[in-house]
């Protein structure tokens, strides 16, 4: 048998699995703590921002909390609700939209703002390059992610438990984004002053039963698309729970849960915008010979 010559391509993540991840949360009760303090510190950020956002896009809006504080700021017309697992009845605009793919026309909005949906994009750069396009010349986009150190603990003591008691791994928890990278893929999407930068939140958990409870209550479980389908078995779960208290418990017997936010703020270029500073030039002196 042959190979084909034109192979099926390769996804990195399951779109379908995870929308219903997320509809699930929603349904159910979302766990939502993290997102309204990731979104918190978003609206910190554009406060700092002296200038108003007549039209606005939320990119990934899950409960509309963050949509509708945005309608709330001074100046704001219009804000459009984008979600791909929308359960809330809202007078908003609100479009069912995967982030993979933006459906709207170029120069629409004057403000973006996408809270913990962009580490599910598995092109990022193209994502980046779409949301420019939809931006109105000088209008800003301001996203919050989880970056490469989120769930550390959770990563390594999964690692291990599976090595020992299965003799190999799978794809467990998503790749992310490492924040010295995040700058420099806004400015290759065409974004001016590009800025990246990145905090950390750590929660405490009683053991990693209820860690696992939350992200299913996040809906930011496991949608690789090279998942091994199934539950963890019994045993690689009870290794990984004595694991992850072992090397990472505190002295109260609770276990740590690390999420690093990688901020991206970046604008559509403008000509009015502050240009950088051109470097020295350099004179060469030759010597006559």
């Amino acid at each position: 048998m042959t190979a084909s010559a034109n192979p099926q391509p390769q996804f990195l993540f399951d779109r379908r699995a995870w929308r219903l991840h997320r509809a699930r949360a929603q349904r159910t009760g979302a766990v939502d703590f993290l997102h309204h303090e990731v979104n918190d510190r978003l609206l910190d950020r554009l406060d700092v921002i002296a200038r108003a956002f007549p039209t606005a896009l939320d990119l990934g809006a899950r409960d509309l909390a963050l949509a509708h504080a945005l309608v709330e700021r001074p100046g704001t017309n219009r804000v459009v609700a984008a979600e791909p697992a929308i359960c809330h009845a809202t007078p908003l605009p609100a479009v069912a939209a995967d982030p993979e793919l933006v459906p709207f026309r170029d120069a629409c909005f004057d403000l973006v703002v996408s809270s913990l949906a962009l580490h599910w994009v598995a092109d990022l750069p193209g994502t980046l390059v779409q949301l420019r396009h939809i931006l109105k010349p000088d209008g800003l986009l301001l996203a919050a992610m989880l970056g490469g150190q989120t769930l550390v603990e959770l990563r390594t003591a999964l690692f291990e438990a599976e090595l020992a008691e299965e003799g190999g791994v799978s794809p467990r928890v998503s790749p992310t984004t490492e924040l010295a990278d995040a700058a420099a893929l806004l400015q290759r999407a065409g974004f001016a002053m590009p800025v990246a930068d990145s905090e950390t939140i750590t929660v405490t958990y009683p053991g990693l039963s209820a860690l696992l409870r939350d992200l299913r209550g996040m809906g930011e479980t496991n949608a690789l698309a090279a998942r091994r389908r199934g539950s963890l078995r019994r045993a690689t779960l009870a290794r990984a729970a004595a694991l992850y208290a072992d090397r990472f418990g505190n002295a109260e017997g609770r276990i740590p849960a690390t999420f690093e936010i990688v901020f991206l703020t970046g604008w559509a270029p403008h000509p009015a915008q502050p240009q950088p500073r051109p470097g020295p030039r350099r004179r060469i002196d030759q010597q006559a010979r």
